[in-house]
């Protein structure tokens, strides 16, 4: 599979959170010889936690499950762009490398002022310059195809 079919499997994940009354948010981790080892909803409107993104779920299951010295050869796909929080996280956990759909300016033109999700405008590369160590990005891919699951979903734009 390519970067292009993980985005997509996380797309999916997006989709089935939605439907399981979420916002539709999903992350996957890739392994270095391309199996998917984890994969993760958002559950902040199911677990009343701001932190139950899907990509800080994925670090803290990735982080019980496998040492720095492994993620370190893992991607973290995603089906938006990780916020700053979650961008925290993957530094932390060791991750190498992060592939997303949505980019975050993107994702703040499709929410607007809708409370469920109060956008920062700060890249997760921007997060990741000020680090100590090197995270390889990729992304925006399969934008058109990343805002299809949030359609309908928030408030409509200011």
């Amino acid at each position: 599979m390519n970067n292009e079919s993980y985005v997509r499997k996380a797309i999916e994940v997006a989709r089935r959170s939605r439907e399981n009354g979420n916002h539709p948010f999903g992350a996957i981790l890739v392994g270095p010889d391309g199996e998917v080892l984890l994969e993760a909803e958002n559950a902040v409107p199911s677990q009343s936690d701001c932190t139950m993104h899907a990509e800080t779920r994925l670090v803290s299951m990735a982080s019980r499950a496998y040492s720095r010295e492994q993620l370190r050869d893992c991607t973290l796909y995603s089906s938006a762009e990780p916020c700053a929080m979650c961008s925290g996280a993957i530094y932390w956990s060791g991750i190498g490398r992060v592939v997303y759909g949505l980019a975050e300016s993107s994702l703040l033109a499709l929410t607007g002022s809708d409370p469920e999700n109060p956008t920062l405008d700060l890249p997760c590369r921007d997060v990741f310059a000020h680090g100590q160590r090197d995270i390889e990005v990729l992304g925006p891919l399969l934008e058109e195809e990343a805002s299809d699951v949030h359609v309908g979903f928030w408030n409509s734009p200011d």
